[in-house]
């Protein structure tokens, strides 16, 4: 079973070198630059909270990111939440030390679960890569699930992201360099219906991810809009997997989860894992 406890050292130092040698794509969530005090919401719990300081939610959306933001969406505009959106995370959140070792690494394909940019930034010294993100359908008038934008932010095409050396992919999104958010119930819901055919992930994530692993850091799996996203990006890649996680937190579904999955959980503090990843 994936929840069986391995040594965890000794897992950190496969994964290390598996990133070096570009055989583990790295799937990011917020719990790593929520290591460090931020002025913004790091995690879907906070950015909730943070909304219902900004409307009156009803009590079936208090604590739920994706019910609050529908919520206002139905309520107010789209354009509301967009704008919600992008006073939430207007403060810039720096790389993280792991952020920054990675841009080193020419890795083919990085995952980036929150909408803060890190990778972005992380990546700023270099011209060899292209971020894809997901977007809204929601008032855009195109029959599209993601764009694509170069180093410089501006828009960019999928021979550029072919051709490049890495690929940041942003599922939900991002606040750079064009507030794209997936962040309503209502994004998710059109999402959902064709992500089992894959239709939404982008056919140059879904080349790079065959041969890769994965090795989850700073996420977790207790929402099932989250695990189906997992599932989805990680589908037709190689397992075993691993995850650098609590297990003491882990939820009767979160342990399912990893299970199905395939993916290690690797018992260790997030902090002491990043440090141990860097120094290899």
């Amino acid at each position: 079973m994936a929840t069986t406890l391995i040594d965890p050292r000794t897992a950190l130092s496969e994964a290390a070198a598996a990133l070096r040698a570009r055989k583990v794509a790295p799937f990011l969530g917020p719990g790593i630059s929520a290591l460090a005090p931020q002025s913004v919401p790091m995690s879907p719990e906070t950015l909730a909270d943070w909304f219902g300081t900004k409307v009156a939610l009803p009590k079936r959306a208090r604590g739920n990111a994706w019910a609050a933001a529908q919520h206002i969406e139905s309520y107010k505009h789209r354009n509301t939440v967009t704008a919600l959106m992008g006073e939430a995370f207007a403060a810039p959140v720096p790389p993280s030390p792991l952020h920054r070792h990675l841009a080193t690494l020419g890795l083919p394909l990085i995952v980036d679960t929150w909408y803060t940019g890190e990778m972005r930034q992380a990546l700023a010294g270099r011209d060899d890569w292209i971020e894809v993100q997901g977007i809204t359908r929601a008032g855009i008038g195109e029959d599209r699930w993601f764009r694509f934008y170069g180093p410089d932010g501006q828009p960019a095409d999928t021979e550029g992201a072919e051709r490049a050396t890495t690929l940041v992919y942003t599922p939900h999104g991002s606040v750079i360099p064009a507030l794209n958010f997936l962040i309503s119930d209502a994004d998710y819901v059109e999402v959902l219906t064709e992500i089992d055919i894959q239709t939404p992930i982008p056919d140059v994530v879904r080349d790079r991810r065959r041969g890769q692993s994965f090795l989850f850091l700073g996420c977790r799996f207790n929402d099932q809009l989250l695990r189906s996203y997992a599932r989805q990006i990680i589908k037709r890649s190689i397992a075993p997997h691993f995850a650098v996680i609590d297990v003491t937190t882990l939820t009767r579904n979160e342990r399912a989860f990893l299970d199905e999955q395939d993916i290690m959980p690797i018992d260790m503090p997030l902090g002491q894992a990043l440090e141990q990843l860097i120094a290899g």
